[in-house]
């Protein structure tokens, strides 16, 4: 049997830190066992460089420069022009792939993942959304990852018809202590620990979570870089919370803090928050949730009352009493973090995730 040749094209790969950047690796790693899989992405230098990485041909074209968070790498057009791939597969939102492919005349099969919609830049969109709207109606199929996020998503509306709802997931083959263990870990280390986890920008919320701060006995870890760092920091003097709230900057290892953490809290404000991937890894390690009521993925995630609890985005009260009710039962902690191991077990694995992803490109294929 002939393998399938499989490009994916996205904005960046590991080692670079991200949601999709995990994702595309997670799927690409899978995909390479039974498949020939390359993916094009862009460098953080400006030179092209080629490696193989887990059986994936993985080229990080040279980047010229950044326009509003996408890469421009002019040689883009001729990587996918002169791949023989069967089946490309674009990630979005990035509108210079979607110029690149519609400009390099590729006759291959196109699936998109629509991660999340393009918001903001007014200015830009008005030159880009052209180029996306026609690749989206191009693709033989969009993979959107929630069914909610799918419902409430404009940009998808007219596409409805081809989307079929694959959501994300997580690798478990290195994975860690089993849960009695976690557990015995945390009932000897009891700290009323606190932890989030993102990029330090404004969607993420964070500014809700310090200002609960005030009214929580309890401690928190904030794990982050980005543009919000120093906003953050000064809301934390001005709140009045620097004894009980450390942010860290970025970690390599998330396992320690993971552990040691009692819940896990994901305050989005807007459905800029697609899914909220770092939930899964919160999830796999035993910890509660609290999240926000977001048109999006999230609430899909960890469901409220079942794996943790959901309340209104942007609202400081309800933040704070969710986040102090379960530092204050053990009991619920313990029960929702049982629920949450085994709901990302049995829906968000890598695995599963590879594995209806390729049905679908047979699918297509065959058609």
């Amino acid at each position: 049997m002939i393998k399938p040749r499989i490009l994916h094209v996205g904005k960046f790969y590991l080692p670079s830190p991200g949601g999709i950047e995990t994702h595309v690796h997670n799927l690409a790693v899978r995909q390479a066992r039974s498949a020939s899989v390359n993916v094009v992405v862009a460098n953080r230098f400006a030179h092209n460089e080629v490696s193989e990485i887990e059986g994936v041909r993985v080229t990080r074209l040279a980047r010229v420069g950044t326009i509003a968070s996408m890469p421009i790498c002019p040689a883009l057009r001729g990587a996918i022009r002169h791949s023989p791939a069967d089946i490309v597969h674009i990630h979005l939102p990035n509108p210079g792939s979607a110029c690149a492919f519609l400009l390099s005349g590729h006759s291959g099969k196109l699936i998109i993942t629509h991660h999340a919609d393009t918001l903001g830049r007014k200015f830009l969109r008005l030159l880009s959304d052209p180029f996306v709207e026609r690749l989206m109606a191009m693709a033989s199929c969009i993979i959107v990852t929630s069914k909610r996020y799918l419902l409430s998503s404009a940009e998808l509306k007219p596409y409805r018809e081809k989307c079929r709802v694959i959501p994300l997931g997580i690798d478990f083959e290195h994975q860690r202590p089993e849960v009695e263990d976690i557990f015995e870990f945390r009932r000897q280390h009891e700290e009323r620990r606190i932890l989030a986890i993102g990029r330090l920008v404004p969607y993420k919320g964070f500014d809700v979570l310090i200002r609960a701060m005030k009214d929580i006995d309890g401690h928190l870890d904030l794990i982050g870089e980005g543009r919000e760092a120093e906003n953050l920091a000064a809301l934390i003097e001005q709140e009045g919370v620097s004894h009980k709230a450390t942010m860290h900057g970025w970690v390599d290892d998330l396992g320690p803090w993971l552990d040691r953490a009692s819940i896990f809290v994901m305050p989005s404000v807007t459905r800029a928050e697609a899914f909220g991937l770092v939930q899964l890894e919160a999830m796999a390690a035993g910890l509660p949730v609290v999240n926000t009521d977001i048109e999006s993925g999230v609430p899909e995630v960890s469901v409220n009352g079942e794996t943790g609890l959901t309340v209104p985005p942007g609202d400081v009260s309800a933040l704070s009493n969710a986040i102090s009710l379960l530092l204050d039962r053990r009991d619920l902690r313990e029960s929702f973090g049982v629920a949450a191991m085994a709901r990302v077990h049995s829906a968000f694995s890598a695995d599963r995730m590879a594995d209806r992803t390729m049905a679908l490109y047979q699918h297509v294929l065959a058609a």
